[in-house]
This record gives structure tokens, sequence and C-alpha cells, in this order.
């Protein structure tokens, strides 16, 4: 683990506060990242930060690397020798793709006024913005499936956000096609695998829109978020895919002038406050 402690010490050392969205703060004795700041950015404890620059922790997980990799803003390439030097074997090219590019990180910094999130081609959230905790809830408390957007929607039910019949309809066919769609990209990627068979086998409604065999992606649709500190605040959400990565960025806006424009830019001081 020599090798994995001295990249890991040299990458967060490289990273400087700023690109990860973070200010930069009076009395640093070092351009980079604390060891504390990479481990919240990662979501593991600064202990295990510690141990891992030290050498002392063996075989991280892959899940463990990814954040890192996500968290540190890697290349491919680096995120590829991040997992070798760690023990763990490189994602393979027929799974679902997680890294994020650091062009999309910088796009998820600097848009700050704007709810954004990314998924993966399995509708897993991956990362967000506060301004989309403000506004849907903050996901850090959820694990596994509770991070899956398809799993959420057709399992739990209504949630913090409404669709009028046509666009609830419309998104639930959507998600299932997108899936399919995903499947025939992915079939050695046992996540995605699992999620549809749980998926099947616990909601009638996504057996019966799976059965349609259509195969699609989900662009855009129309939303309200109901149990913002604002009142209810109407969306549309549009789905741009990352140039060859396939990730997803979802992207919130309102009208501009409208209503629910205002009770988002309200929400962007009260709930930002809240959530911090």
């Amino acid at each position: 683990m020599e090798e994995f402690a001295e990249v890991l010490r040299a990458w967060r050392d490289r990273m400087r506060p700023a690109a990860a969205g973070l200010p930069a703060g009076p009395g640093r004795r070092a351009p980079g990242l604390r060891r504390e700041e990479l481990a919240a950015l990662a979501g593991i404890s600064v202990e295990y930060i510690v141990r891992l620059e030290q050498g002392r922790a063996q075989h991280p997980s892959p899940q463990l690397l990814g954040a890192l990799a996500r968290a540190l803003r890697l290349s491919d390439e680096e995120r590829d020798h991040l997992y070798r030097s760690g023990g763990a074997a490189v994602p393979s090219r027929g799974r679902v793709p997680r890294h994020i590019p650091a062009g999309v990180q910088r796009m998820m910094d600097r848009l700050e006024d704007t709810p954004m999130a990314v998924m993966s081609a399995s509708w897993d959230l991956l990362q967000w913005n506060p301004l989309w905790a403000a506004l849907t809830g903050d996901p850090s408390g959820r694990h596994g499936l509770q991070r899956n957007v398809a799993w959420r929607h057709f399992t739990e039910g209504p949630g913090v956000i409404a669709f009028d019949d046509a666009h609830r309809d419309e998104f639930s066919s959507d998600l299932a096609a997108d899936l399919r769609e995903a499947s025939g990209r992915y079939p050695q990627d046992v996540g995605l695998t699992a999620l549809v068979s749980r998926l099947r086998g616990s909601s009638p409604d996504f057996e019966r829109r799976w059965a349609e065999a259509h195969v699609a992606r989900h662009r855009s649709s129309r939303k309200t978020v109901m149990t913002t500190s604002v009142g209810p605040v109407t969306i549309d959400c549009d789905v741009l895919t990352a140039p060859g990565s396939d990730l997803r960025i979802v992207v919130y806006t309102a009208v501009p002038g409208s209503q629910d424009a205002s009770r988002l830019d309200l929400l962007r001081v009260t709930g930002l406050q809240r959530v911090g």
C-alpha cells in the first residue's frame, strides 16, 4: 500500500480548496486540502484517511476508492491507478460508469444558484449541490437503494415531488425504458441487473412497463416539490448526458418571473442556511 499512500497524499496536497467549492480560509500551512476536508468530501472518517495515507489500511473497498476519486477530481487514468495501487480491480468498461469527470465537477461547483445533481445510467444519485438538497431534502443520510431514483419512485410512492397524472405516467415509462437501454449497454453490471430484478419483483407497475420493452431515455419533465420551507415550487427538470461518461446531469429550473422562480430565489437563502 506504499504507492497508494504516496499518491493519495500527493493528490490531496495538489487539490486546491476552491476547486472543491471550499473557502481557502486563513492559517493554512499548505495549499491543498486538509485531511478533514477530504474526509468530508468523500464521506469517510478522518481517522480512516490517516490510516490510508500511512499505509495502514488494507484493501479499501471499490466504493470508497470511487468516493476518493470523485473528491480529488481525478482523471480517468488517475482513478484507474488509484484502484490498482489500492488492490482493487479497475472498473470494467462493461459496468455502469460512476466516475465524475473534472469538467462535470467544475460545473457543479460553479452553478451554485441552480439545483443540480449527477446520476449514473442506472439512476443512482452520485452527487448533488446544496440547493438540490435544500429543494428536495438532503440525500446524505440515504444509502444503497435509497439513493436510486427508480427504486424510490416505483416502491415508495409519492414523496416530496408531485406530478400531474400525465407527467407521472410519462416519467414512470421513461425510467423503465431508460433502465432497459442501460441494461443493454451494461449487461455485465451486477448492480444494475440486481436493481432491475428487485424492481420487477417489488413493483407491478414497473413489471408492466418493463414488459412493454420500450427503449428510450428520460429527457425532461415538469414536477412540483411540495415540502420546501418556502412553499410548493413547480420546476422543469432537464436531463443532460455528460459526453464520454454516460452520466446524467439533472438540472431544475423555474419559469423566469414566476412565483416559483421567486420561491426558488428565497430558498437559496433560507433553505441553504437550514441545510448548512
